[in-house]
Order: C-alpha cells, then sequence, then structure tokens
C-alpha cells in the first residue's frame, strides 16, 4: 500500500514499523499506541533520495489478516528461547526498527519464534485490533 509521508519525516530505514500521525507516516515510537502503526516501511528513505524533502507516497506493508508474522531484531535485552508467547515493545530508539524486549507496556509484538539473542518472529499487535490481546 502506498502512504503519505511529509517532506520533513526525515530518513527511515527500510523494514521500521510505521504510523499516522497528523495525517502522514511517522516512525513508530516505544510510546505510539498500538492502533496508531500501520505496518511496514518497504523501502529506505536516505539522505541521497532526489525526493527526500518532497512530500510524497511510500510503499508499506500493511497487515491485512490476523497474526502474520514480521522478523524483527531485539535492540534492547536479550531474546531467549522462553520469550516465545511473550509480549514486548518496541526499542527506545523511537525509530520502529526493533523490539525491546525489557518492556512490555503497550505490548506491540508477540514473539511467536526465538532465532537467536537479537532475532525473533513477531505477531504485529497493531492497527483497528491493536489494543486485543491474542
Amino acid at each position: 500500500m502506498h502512504l503519505p509521508v511529509a517532506a520533513s519525516a526525515g530518513a527511515m530505514a527500510a523494514g521500521s514499523l510505521v504510523a499516522f500521525e497528523s495525517g502522514t507516516l511517522v516512525l513508530a515510537t516505544n510510546t505510539t499506541e498500538s492502533y496508531y502503526i500501520v505496518g511496514v516501511l518497504r523501502k529506505a528513505v536516505t539522505t541521497a533520495d532526489s525526493d527526500y524533502a518532497t512530500a510524497r507516497l511510500l510503499s508499506v506493508e500493511v497487515p491485512v489478516e490476523k497474526n502474520v508474522v514480521w522478523e524483527g531484531d531485539v535492540k534492547i535485552g536479550t531474546l531467549v528461547a522462553g520469550s516465545v508467547g511473550l509480549y514486548f515493545d518496541l526499542t527506545t530508539a523511537d525509530d520502529g526498527s526493533g523490539i525491546d524486549q525489557s518492556a512490555s507496556v503497550l505490548d506491540i509484538a508477540l514473539c511467536v519464534k526465538y532465532i537467536s539473542a537479537s532475532k525473533g518472529w513477531f505477531i504485529l499487535n497493531i492497527g483497528a485490533e491493536g489494543k486485543v490481546k491474542a
């Protein structure tokens, strides 16, 4: 899906979670409520892009089914096999790029597979049903 971003949005890494704020996309933060998060950015936005400072549409992978799995990096804390079945928040880096294994307030991601201490598979608890836990 192609969704609008403001000219002032700044750089964004591919694979980051994005949310709506004032009608345009922003990077999801560790305080973004789940119902504002719309999906995963498909392509990086860099300062080298010819349309970097232009309002435009960005390609976002928007889950349209429940239980879509996202492979995510654990940026804070350490994932362990016992993390499967637990909910976690986004990293405090506020760039939508990873999971904070040490926090579970907004419960954005449900771990469904342990890959390594720094990577796992997660079901994103976002969108219209984001506040409802499995």
